[in-house]
This record gives C-alpha cells, structure tokens and sequence, in this order.
C-alpha cells in the first residue's frame, strides 16, 4: 500500500478487531461475546444532555405539565459525569453541553469524534403523542353527529434504547470516513477512500460499532428491568442523526416518559436522578471491564 493513511486505516482496523470484544447480536435480545484479547482500553465516554435552550428561550425537547426535557436531560448528564469520574476514574468524560444552551446535533458529533470518544451516550426523556377522541355529539335526521378532538396520551411508561438504524449507514460511513483519515490533502483522501481495501475497512468499522452499539444498549436494558426493576420497551433502531454521526459504538437512552405525570415526578427527583445515574454507571463498569478483559 503506498497511501499512509491506508497503511494506518488497515493496521487500526487489525488491531480493533483482535483487541475488541466480537459479539453475535439480536435488537432486544440479549447477547454474548465470544472472543476477547488484552490490549484495548475503553478511555473515552461521551455524555450528551439531549436538546436544551434556544437561543429566543424557547426548549427544544418534549415537556411535562412542569419541567423540560432539556432541563432534565442536563441535570442527569451533570450527576452522571460526575458519578463516573468518582466510580471510573480511569475513565475520562467529555461532555457535548454542560448549560442550558442547546449544541447542534451535527456539533455534538464533532464533540465526540474530535475528542476520539470510544463510546457515546446520548440521554434523553420520552413522551407520547397526543390521541385523537371521536366521541358523540348529538343526532341529526336519526344519525350520530361526532367531533373529533385531541387529549394528551399520559399512558407511557419506562425506558427505551435506540441505536442507530441501517437506512442511515451512508451518513455514518461518512462519519467514519471523516474520522478515521487525518491527512489535509483531499486528492490524496480521496485516492484512499475509492481504494476496496479502504471501503472494507471501513464496513468493518461500521459493523464492529453496531454490534458494540446493540450489546451495550442490551446491557443497560438488563440494569435497568432487572437491577432497578424498571419497565422498559428494550432495545430498538431508529433514524438518529446524532448517534449514526458519531463514529463510535453509541446508545441513546429515553430515561422515562416526561408527559406522564407520575414519570415526571422521578425524572425530577434527587431519589430518581441518582437512581437513572447509578443505574448507567453500573451498566458502564460492566461494559468496560468486559472490553478490557484479558484473555486466558
């Protein structure tokens, strides 16, 4: 190979998939790696607080009858980055906005992939559209008059993990490519990204993330039905433009629904923050030792 961004793509690539965990995966179910050697070290988790404050004051987000997703989301990734820099020390935390202010979708992706973040998690609240009601309204000539009309659907409960979906894998090869090529010269870029040993290396890329993307979000499911006995809708794929842009295994967590009036209470409680952020932390450690363990 006479490119040295292709000869460094190629050599990284040998070394992630020898030194990373493989794991066989299902969205929902559970899974279990395989194969793991020593060398690799989870050094980087990127926390980003889901929407925030526009700049007219307006939030970005959905909301309850009294707190905002934005609010609530920076105040769980505040407690969380500072509950894993006490519990994983070792671990270093970058986080995309630390005030109200809201981050672009496409800024937070360049937060975490110039900082070369290993893994990304992106927290967020649920809510549930309002539903239409046809009820009723009186008779005419012996035939029901009705009228429609909306009420707030306050029925949702529980957590829910998305990863990104595979119609959006153009836009998260670009990512890859972006991130994983360091030369200025866009000609010479361009003579390694046409080259088939380059497109295989980044698909290579591209699965081992969404493998890790799937069993993380998996064991964050398990924390939380099983260690925090909350409902959940487990693990599914979705369109988001800000986890397919990060160019790292990446999860992003609904930590309940803000619209229901009961959820909304633990999502603004001390008792319930600590509980979301314990809850994560643990999923984390699991995650990370798994990782990083050595091989007998």
């Amino acid at each position: 190979m006479k490119n040295k961004a292709l000869k460094r793509l190629i050599y990284g690539l040998s070394v992630l998939l020898t030194s990373l965990p493989c794991f066989s995966f299902a969205i929902i179910n559970p899974v279990k790696h395989d194969t793991v050697t020593a060398g690799y070290k989870l050094k980087t988790v990127v926390i980003d607080a889901g929407h925030g404050t526009r700049p007219n004051g307006s939030h970005s987000g959905a909301s309850g009858s009294y707190s905002t997703e934005s609010n609530v989301t920076l105040a769980i990734a505040l407690k969380l980055q500072k509950a894993i820099e006490k519990d994983i020390p070792d671990l270093r935390v970058v986080m995309t906005r630390t005030s109200e202010a809201d981050v672009g979708l496409k800024t937070r992706s360049e937060i975490a992939n110039s900082n070369k973040g290993d893994l990304f998690i992106s927290i967020h609240c649920n809510s549930l559209s309002d539903r239409r009601v046809r009820e009723v309204v009186g008779h005419k000539r012996g035939k029901a008059i009705y009228k429609s009309y909306s009420v707030p659907d306050r029925s949702g409960k529980g957590v829910l993990f998305l990863v990104y979906g595979f119609h959006r894998s153009e836009e998260e090869q670009e990512a890859l490519r972006e991130n994983l090529f360091e030369e200025k010269d866009n000609s010479e870029q361009q003579n390694v990204l046409d080259d088939p040993a380059s497109i295989i290396a980044i698909n290579a890329f591209k699965a081992k993330y969404r493998k890790q993307s799937i069993h993380f979000a998996n064991m964050l499911n398990t924390e939380f039905t099983e260690g925090d006995g909350r409902r959940s809708d487990g693990v599914k794929e979705q369109g988001v433009l800000v986890l397919c842009h990060s160019a790292m295994p990446a999860v992003l967590v609904e930590t309940g629904f803000i619209n229901n009036h009961e959820e909304e209470d633990y999502l603004n409680s001390e008792a319930g923050q600590d509980a979301i952020v314990a809850t994560i932390v643990r999923a984390l450690g699991s995650y990370k030792a798994e990782v990083e363990q050595v091989s007998q």
